[in-house]
Parts: C-alpha cells; structure tokens; sequence
C-alpha cells in the first residue's frame, strides 16, 4: 500500500500540480499586495480619501461603545461589523487575479494550441492514384507500385 501511494504522489501530473498550486498561492499573494497598496489607494483618494479596509457597518457594539475609527479598533472593541470594504477588496482581487490568468495564461496558450493544430492537420502522406497505399506528400513515384506521380496528385 505504501509502494502504491509513493507510485501516485510520484507521477508526473501530481507533482505537476504541486508545483500550479505553490505558484498559485504567490500569485494570489503579489495580486493582493497590488490590490491592497497599489489600485486601491487611488481609487480611495479619487472617491475623497476612503479608505476600503475601514469601510464597515456596526451591527452591535462592542464592549467599548462606538463610533469607531477604524475596523480594527471595533474588532478590539468586539463589535459585531459587516466588513463592505474588505468585500471590495476581495471583488477586486478577483477581476485582477481573472484578468491576469485569461490574459497570461489561457490566450497565450489558446494560441500555442492553435498554432499546434494547424502543423497537426497538415498532410504528411497523400494517396497513391494507382495502388491507393499512403506515400509521402513530396514524392515523384510511388515506391509501391513504381508509378510515376504528377506533380498535382
């Protein structure tokens, strides 16, 4: 049984995907660095100096009663919040993180395939008009039946 699980995480797709994921994650952790302190704080003073992070509703006070300055400080005070401001941040990251995996990774690869197809779909062989076996697309006779091929056939 444990020879079996060694042959399993040792295959090529497993580690493969090991290997997707840990970049995933930096990926996800360098797309919220750029959400958080690059897109945001101009998007904050354009809307005049909001700040996303703090952006949040008291559903119940906490043990120290509001107003609030900021979420940590009602979340140190235990106040129960709706935190509407980190869910922005959050849609962000996802249209970021989307944009850059569609725009990296699927196009670039869609194009990598489509160029693939074509040279897959191209003849190599065309067909004997004599003997009807396969010969190669560039020859002058078949090596068959000896018959000699016009250059169009």
């Amino acid at each position: 049984m444990l020879q079996d699980f060694k042959a399993f995480i040792m295959r090529g797709n497993m580690i493969d995907m090991a290997v997707g994921i840990i970049v995933g994650a930096a990926f996800g952790a360098i797309v919220n660095s750029f959400v958080k302190d690059i897109i945001m704080p101009p998007i904050g003073l354009i809307l005049g100096n909001v700040d996303f992070t703090n952006l949040f509703i008291v559903l119940k006070e906490g043990a120290t009663p509001g107003p609030y300055v900021s979420l940590a400080a009602a979340q140190a005070a235990g106040a129960v919040t709706v935190n509407y401001g980190a869910f922005i941040n959050t849609i962000v990251n996802l249209l970021i993180t989307g944009a850059s995996v569609y725009f990296l990774i699927v196009r670039p690869v869609a194009r990598l395939q489509i160029h693939r197809k074509v040279e897959e779909e191209t003849p190599t062989t065309k067909e004997c008009p004599y003997c009807a076996t396969a010969i190669p697309i560039r020859a002058s006779r078949c090596p068959n039946c000896t018959s000699e091929l016009k250059s169009g056939t």
